[in-house]
């Protein structure tokens, strides 16, 4: 059997070549033997998925496996979003959650998500004891209890529950409905055949707010593109945006654990943007004490914005199971990710999608104007934060050679600067004596090689793209 292994958010892999019947029982059995060990088993599991292919039957063969292990399923409608699995996995106290879902991934991928009873992604050390007890028994060809679905539906191990109230509840505790009421937006929200569907734009209705919604039917090809709300996916919404026009634009990913932003003339507003955005506006409008938490890939502007209110900032790996291990330790204002998740201060330790769009249908609200304009004075107050960042395809040998090339024999000088400092956190981060910096990791997720950059003007941004694509070659 192919290897089962848990990257930065699961583990996804490519349908009927290595995400096969056979190896999701065998990751299923090994979370079984997990919980089991951990002495958890009986406080029962979510079951999840998005709309993929196959996943009611992934889901079924879940709950089957974890009824041959006596461990009772609590099973969501299929389209739960990943945020609203977390916050119920809290709210009832279970054991873990098994989520079904390759979130932006392509359509020729699934996944298979483990949330801990903490309700964060699995850390590091679980997913290692996962893995190993997932080899063992393929290794072994160890005989699988499973048990019929009927049998386990007439014994009581199967729940079906549907979390929607439940979440929509803790949504309306977070976001300021009252300000979205009465500024009568005008909102595209892109749903990308995904979970967002029935809970974005159903929040949305529930404030009044005047909408044009795109793509929200089930398609697991997404309707050829990729469920990533970035720019080059979200050009249909980008353009009804400035023609209808809208104040704003809106998009969750496949699992609705991302966000996609778009300002009122069409621009995309990244995902650091929106991180720092979020996080100001949350400083001037709410009470809440405790840090703010970035991933090592995360825009500076964050730094900035929390040295000026004396904010303790705490930098993790690239990977939002480690901002929800932070969670777990101390409070947090704002924790957020360069790949588009975040969560706020007493809401899940996971990445919220729907959230993170309705605080930015607050924030457009609140402030009478354009997210533009809203960035625009950021800069002014506290610096330019210029940030973008370049996928490459891995080809044979390129990990490696990539790897041995910024151990062995580092830049000392890129741009014209002099480098001050490196961080081997996660990936090669080269900090530059301005401030500046560019980075290179391998994604967790996907095939690629990443590079990330950010300049203090657009030019400088410029002149650090065309020292990565330097750098990154092979």
């Amino acid at each position: 059997m192919a290897k089962i292994t848990f990257g930065t958010s699961g583990w996804r892999a490519i349908l009927a070549d290595d995400f096969t019947f056979a190896n999701v029982k065998i990751a299923v059995a090994a979370i079984a033997q997990h919980l089991q060990q951990a002495g958890e088993a009986s406080k029962g599991v979510l079951v999840a998925g998005d709309y993929r292919f196959l996943s009611e039957e992934f889901m079924q063969l879940t709950v089957q496996v974890l009824a041959g292990h006596g461990i009772t399923s609590y099973m969501c409608p299929v389209g739960t979003p990943t945020p609203t699995v977390s916050y119920e996995l809290l709210r009832r106290k279970a054991a873990g959650a098994i989520n079904f879902t390759a979130s932006h991934n392509p359509a020729i991928y699934q996944g298979l998500k483990f949330n801990g009873s903490d309700g964060g992604p699995a850390p590091v050390q679980v997913t290692l004891a996962l893995e190993a007890l997932a080899e063992t028994i393929g290794i072994k060809g160890t005989k699988i209890p499973e048990m019929p679905f009927a049998q386990a539906q007439e014994k009581g191990l199967v729940v079906p529950i549907d979390p929607k109230a439940e979440y929509f509840k803790r949504i309306w505790e977070i976001v300021n409905f009252d300000v979205l009421k009465k500024a009568r937006l005008k909102i595209v929200v892109d749903l990308m055949h995904g979970n967002g569907t029935g809970y974005l734009d159903s929040l949305l209705q529930e404030a009044g707010v005047n909408m044009k919604v795109l793509h929200n039917n089930r398609d697991p090809f997404f309707g050829g593109h990729h469920p990533e709300p970035g720019a080059d996916d979200l050009k249909e919404a980008i353009q009804l945006v400035k023609t209808w026009p809208a104040h704003l634009g809106l998009a969750n990913d496949g699992d609705a654990d991302r966000f996609g932003v778009i300002d009122a003339d069409g621009t995309y507003i990244s995902p650091n943007e929106v991180l720092a955005i979020l996080f100001d506006h949350l400083l001037n409008t709410r009470e809440w004490k405790g840090c703010v938490v970035r991933t090592v890939a995360t825009t500076h502007l964050i730094d900035a914005i929390a040295k000026a209110h004396n904010v303790p900032l705490k930098e993790t790996p690239v990977g939002f199971k480690y901002i929800a291990e932070i969670m777990g330790k101390e409070p947090i204002i704002i924790g957020g990710e360069e790949s588009g998740g975040l969560t706020v201060h007493g809401h899940v330790p996971e990445k919220d999608g729907v959230l993170a769009c309705l605080l930015m249908a607050e924030v457009v609200a609140s402030a009478g104007k354009n997210l533009s304009a809203i960035l625009k004075g950021l800069y002014q107050e506290y610096g330019g934060f210029y940030s973008d960042r370049i996928n490459l395809k891995l080809k044979d040998g390129m990990k490696e050679v990539m790897t041995a090339k910024l151990k062995d024999n580092p830049p000392t000088d890129i741009a014209g600067q002099k480098v001050t400092e490196i961080v081997r956190k996660d990936g090669t981060k080269f900090i530059l004596a301005s401030g500046e910096w560019l980075m290179v990791r391998f994604s967790g997720t996907e095939p690629l090689m990443r590079c990330y950059m950010e300049a203090h003007s657009p030019e400088g941004l410029e002149k650090l793209k065309l020292a990565g694509q330097e750098l990154t070659k092979v």
